[in-house]
């Protein structure tokens, strides 16, 4: 009874209603800075409202990514998490689970599978070539390679999302097909 009196004062206005609003996320810029029409082709950014010409976000750190110590992973400078430098291994999706999740390297053992929205913050859309930019950057992985993520795709739970590393793309894939995995940590 007494949560019924509750509702019906806050509905009558005679309690107080906050409601709490969520901080703006901190996004980092797209790293875009060109511009195109509608055919694709390059154009003046000025005015156009495209990320080339508004440049919204956070700015990238430079560098971008660091090599620890140890020489075995790579800290990201804009979104704090911490990668293995090299990837581990051609494995099925659960065997890369098993495989990041009991992972011991540079001091610490709570690596884990990337999800979908961490693999692709590695992606720089202003690169011409995702992969060459990410081995400039430190990374020792194979360019062509399949990454997996631990995120399920909706609605089929035999297939996960991977991001196709040379263009830089999210794909979807059979769990039970091969891919390689790059294991990520929340940094320090």
């Amino acid at each position: 009874m007494s949560n019924l009196r509750l509702i019906l004062l806050l509905a009558a206005g005679l309690l107080p209603f906050a409601t709490a609003r969520a901080a703006p996320a901190d996004l980092p810029q797209t790293g875009q800075t060109t511009c195109t029409d509608a055919t694709g082709a390059a154009i003046a950014c000025a005015n156009t409202g495209q990320d080339g010409d508004r440049r919204a976000g956070v700015a990238w750190p430079n560098p971008r990514f660091t090599v620890d110590g140890t020489g075995n992973c790579i800290t990201d400078n804009l979104t704090g998490l911490m990668w293995a430098r090299q990837d581990g291994g051609f494995r099925t999706w659960q065997l890369g689970l098993d495989f990041a999740n009991s992972l011991d390297l540079c001091g610490f053992t709570d690596w884990r599978m990337p999800n979908r929205k961490e693999l692709l913050s590695l992606v720089n859309y202003s690169a011409g070539n995702v992969g060459i930019e990410l081995l400039n950057n430190g990374f020792t992985f194979q360019v062509e390679s399949v990454l997996w993520s631990s995120s399920s795709v909706a609605g089929s739970a035999a297939e996960a999302w991977t991001l196709i590393v040379l263009p830089g793309v999210l794909s979807q894939g059979p769990k039970s097909g091969g891919n390689y995995v790059l294991p990520v940590r929340a940094g320090s």
